[in-house]
């Protein structure tokens, strides 16, 4: 797939098939996302990639955080809450590394994980897969991110579903960069 081809065409597919992606096509993925650029060089970013029983793992412990936070939760919201993880047959968290030095600035750190993000749904797009960037409550959740093996004060900025699609994508129109652009000379 072209590269101009994939960023026009590509889209959040939120609705997948539970068959099992093959683990070389995630590598793929993730390799496309460790070709990110990052100042100084630092790959701050972490990807914790969760298939089978692991995804439920991640549900129950969100689940519990759910609890924490909304002792009175209702039941239903509970039970929705757990089942995130197992839309797609593959998750992928994206975890930033905080400043490792006096050069090092955070919001760098956190951009250069979002690029490789970027770089992981294109990467899917042009291998047929189905993507979508999600975060949430869970994403801010310390025991949340301890489950993922990630820090309190570490960013976790995306859980990536992963799957094959269950309908072809139908594109859409988006509004274009011209109305977001001023220049200035």
């Amino acid at each position: 797939m072209e590269l101009f081809e994939a960023i026009y065409t590509r889209m959040s597919i939120g609705k997948v098939q539970a068959r099992p992606v093959p683990r070389e096509l995630i590598e793929k993925m993730l390799a496309a996302g460790g070709q990110a650029p990052n100042h100084h060089k630092v790959q701050p970013w972490r990807f914790v990639v969760l298939t089978g029983a692991a995804r439920q793992r991640l549900g129950e412990v969100m689940g519990r955080s759910l609890l924490k936070r909304q002792p009175e939760v209702l039941a239903a919201v509970l039970a929705q809450e757990q089942a995130k993880p197992l839309r797609a047959p593959v998750l992928i968290a994206v975890g930033v590394d905080p400043p490792s030095g006096p050069k090092i600035v955070e919001i760098e750190n956190v951009c250069a994980a979002a690029a490789a993000t970027q770089n992981m749904l294109l990467a899917a797009h042009a291998l047929g897969l189905a993507a979508q960037w999600r975060t949430g409550a869970a994403a801010t959740d310390p025991d949340v991110k301890e489950f993922l093996g990630l820090a309190p004060h570490q960013h976790l900025i995306s859980f990536v579903y992963v799957g094959y699609p269950v309908v072809p994508p139908q594109p859409y129109s988006r509004p274009l960069a011209t109305d977001r652009t001023v220049w200035l000379e």
